[in-house]
C-alpha cells in the first residue's frame, strides 16, 4: 500500500547475533556446553541455529528449556533438520565427519539471515561473542567470510606438507570458527577452476566437490580452502586467538595473539575435551560444563579452573595458564562490574 513502511524480513536481525552449529551423532552434550559458554559471557541477544539429526531435536529442546530464565531470555533457538540443497545428500553426509558438510549450505538455507558465526561443536567462547561479531565491521568491500590460519608455522603445517589440492595462503585456513556475511556470499559470483565465468555459491559446491573429492582429507574445510584459494580477496583472516587449538601450544607456544591478549575462542579439535592428551583443554570444558548457572562466576568457574590448571603444568599447554585465563578473567570482571553498577543504580532510585 502507498505510504506503508516496508519492514525487513527479519526485524530482529540487527539486535541478534546469529550463531550456527551442526550436531550429529554423540555431539549433543558438547554442543550444549558450547552454547552455554556463548550465553554465559555475551551481552547482546543471541539467535541459535542448530542443525541436528532428527533423533537429537527433542533432547536439544528439553535441555535448553531446563536453563534458568535469566539465561533463556538472552537467546532464541531454532532447530533444523540436516538438508543438502544440491548433489547427493548421502555423499555430503559422509564427507569428513557426519553432517559436517551442512555448514557449506548455510547461505542457501538461512536466506533471511544477513550475517552469521558458524562454529564446530567442540568450541568454547572465553569472552563475549559480541567481540568477534564486531569483526564483521572490519570487512572491506570484497570480504565476505573470516577464518583463522590452520597453522602459524608453514613448515609444520598440514596443508603446506600434505595437501594435494589448492589451499588459501601459506598454511590454509581452519573452518571451525567461521564468520560469514551471508548476504554477500549469496550475491557473489566466485572464480573457480571449472569454468571461465563466475559461479554462485550454490552452483559451485557440487561440481567443486566432484572435481576434488579424491584429493580432500578434511572434507568441507578443504572445499572452503579451494574456494578461497581462487577468491583470496573474499577472505578476512583473523588471528589465532579466535580459533585456538592444541597445535598452538602442544609443541611450544606459537600463537602470539593469545600470549598478548589471551585465548578468545577455544577449539578442542581431535577430541581433546574428552581424553587426557591435553588436560588444559579438558579442564576448561569440564569447568564450564559443571558450572551451575546461577552461581558466582569467580567462585564456581574461575577458582575451580585455576586449581585444575595446577594439575596440568607438566604439559606444554599447561605451562601457560595465563593464556587460557586472561580473557575469562577480563570478561568476569566486566560482568561483575556491570552487575554492581546496575545494583547500585537501582538502589539509588529510592
Amino acid at each position: 500500500k502507498p505510504g506503508e513502511q516496508k519492514h525487513p524480513k527479519e526485524p530482529s536481525s540487527l539486535q541478534c547475533m546469529h550463531l550456527a552449529v551442526v550436531a550429529c551423532g554423540d555431539r549433543l552434550e558438547e554442543t550444549l556446553i558450547m552454547l552455554k559458554s556463548a550465553v554465559l559471557f555475551s551481552n547482546r541477544r543471541l539467535c541459535f541455529h542448530i542443525f541436528a539429526e532428527d533423533s537429537l531435536k527433542p533432547e536439544f529442546e528439553n535441555k535448553l528449556k531446563e536453563w534458568p530464565s535469566s539465561y533463556t531470555k538472552k537467546f532464541e533457538s531454532t532447530i533444523y533438520p540436516i538438508t543438502f540443497s544440491v548433489g547427493n545428500a548421502q555423499e555430503w553426509k559422509k564427507l569428513f565427519k557426519p553432517c559436517a558438510a551442512q555448514r557449506l549450505f548455510l547461505p542457501v538455507i538461512l536466506k533471511d539471515v544477513d550475517s552469521l558465526l558458524y562454529v564446530d561443536t567442540d568450541v568454547l567462547f572465553l569472552r563475549p561473542i559480541d567481540d568477534i561479531w564486531h569483526i564483521l565491521e572490519e570487512f572491506n568491500s570484497t570480504q565476505l567470510a573470516a577464518m583463522a590460519p590452520e597453522h602459524e608455522i608453514p613448515k609444520i603445517g598440514w596443508y603446506s606438507r600434505f595437501a594435494r589440492h589448492p589451499y588459501y595462503g601459506t598454511t590454509g585456513v581452519n573452518s571451525g570458527v567461521m564468520l560469514m556475511n551471508l548476504t554477500r556470499i549469496r550475491s557473489t559470483h566466485f572464480k573457480n577452476s571449472m569454468i571461465p565465468a563466475g559461479l554462485t555459491w550454490e552452483e559451485m559446491l557440487y561440481p567443486l566437490y566432484q572435481k576434488y573429492k579424491n584429493y580432500i582429507t578434511w572434507g568441507d574445510q578443504d572445499l572452503l580452502n579451494i574456494i578461497f584459494y581462487f577468491n583470496p580477496e573474499c577472505l578476512y583472516v583473523f588471528p589465532c586467538q579466535w580459533n585456538y587449538r592444541p597445535d598452538h601450544c602442544m609443541y611450544g607456544s606459537n600463537c602470539r595473539g593469545a600470549e598478548e591478549e589471551g585465548v578468545s575462542v577455544l577449539h578442542g579439535n581431535r577430541g581433546v575435551f574428552h581424553d587426557d592428551k591435553q588436560p588444559t583443554f579438558k579442564a576448561l570444558y569440564e569447568v564450564i560444563r559443571d558450572f551451575p548457572f546461577e552461581d558466582n562466576l569467580f567462585q564456581s568457574l574461575y577458582y575451580p579452573l585455576q586449581s585444575k590448571f595446577l594439575d596440568t603444568v607438566h604439559t606444554l599447554c599447561g605451562r601457560i595458564p595465563q593464556v587460557f585465563l586472561k580473557q575469562i578473567e577480563k570478561t568476569m570482571k566486566k560482568v561483575y562490574e556491570n552487575r554492581v553498577i546496575v545494583y547500585l543504580g537501582a538502589n539509588h532510585r529510592y
